[in-house]
C-alpha cells in the first residue's frame, strides 16, 4: 500500500494534516464495499444536475446494502445551481463522505480507502489514473498497480438520469495470454478498437495443437 499511495509526491496532492485526518475517518469506519469519486461521477452527465446525478448514482447502489464511501472536496457543499445542499444531504444519509479541500486531488484518497478495504472493495470513477501511475517508481510496481486497477475499477458506461445507470464491471480473470500445455487462449481486440486503460479486450482466439 506504502508504494501505491506514496508516489513520491503525496504532498503536492494534499496535507500532512489533511491525510492524517482521513486516515483517522477511515479507521472509524468499517471496510467499505464501492468507493466512489463524486467529483468525477457527478461530472459524468452533463445535462444533469451535478448533485442530482450523484444522488442518482449513490440511491442506486445504496438499495444493494453495499457500505459506501464518496469522497468529494469541501465547495460540493455550497449551495449552488449545480450544486443542492437538500441532494448532498441524501448524499450522506446513504453514503460516508469525506470531503477534502478543494485544492487537493482525489485519486489519492480513492486508492487509499480502497486498498484498505480489503480486496473485495471496488472503485468507481471514469479517471485513468495516468498522473498516478506516471509517479510510481518502477516497472513491477507500475505493472501490478495496472493490474489491479483492471480488476477494482468499475465505470459508469451509460447513463439516464432518474431511471438506469450501468457500470462497466471488472473481470475475475487476467486478460493475459493462458496455455494448458497443448493449448493456448489469446486475447486480442478486432479493427483496432480504442479502449480505456482499465478495460481490457473481451475476445479471445483459442489454439490448440494438433496431435
Amino acid at each position: 500500500m506504502k508504494d501505491v499511495i506514496d508516489g513520491g509526491d503525496q504532498y503536492r496532492k494534499t496535507t500532512p494534516q489533511e491525510l492524517k485526518r482521513f486516515e483517522n475517518f477511515v479507521k472509524s469506519h468499517p471496510p467499505f464495499d464501492i468507493v466512489i469519486d463524486g467529483l468525477n461521477v457527478a461530472k459524468m452527465f452533463s445535462k444533469a444536475r451535478e448533485s442530482q446525478f450523484l444522488l442518482d448514482v449513490v440511491s442506486l447502489l445504496a438499495k444493494q446494502k453495499l457500505q459506501l464511501l464518496v469522497l468529494g472536496r469541501k465547495h460540493m457543499l455550497k449551495q449552488r445551481s449545480r450544486w443542492r445542499r437538500d441532494e448532498m444531504e441524501k448524499v450522506k444519509k446513504q453514503a460516508s463522505c469525506f470531503f477534502a479541500d478543494d485544492i487537493s486531488q482525489d485519486d489519492l484518497f480513492l486508492l487509499y480507502a480502497t486498498l484498505n478495504s480489503g480486496n473485495h472493495c471496488k472503485f468507481i470513477t471514469n479517471d485513468l489514473m495516468r498522473d498516478h501511475k506516471a509517479c510510481l517508481f518502477d516497472a513491477k510496481t507500475k505493472h501490478l498497480f495496472f493490474k489491479w486497477q483492471q480488476g477494482h475499477q468499475l465505470a459508469i458506461r451509460s447513463v439516464f438520469p432518474g431511471s438506469h445507470i450501468t457500470f462497466h464491471h471488472s473481470l475475475h480473470y487476467d486478460t493475459v495470454v493462458q496455455t494448458t500445455g497443448d493449448s493456448w487462449h489469446i486475447p486480442y481486440d478486432e479493427d483496432l478498437v480504442e479502449r480505456y486503460s482499465y478495460e481490457v479486450p473481451t475476445k479471445w482466439l483459442c489454439l490448440q495443437r494438433k496431435a
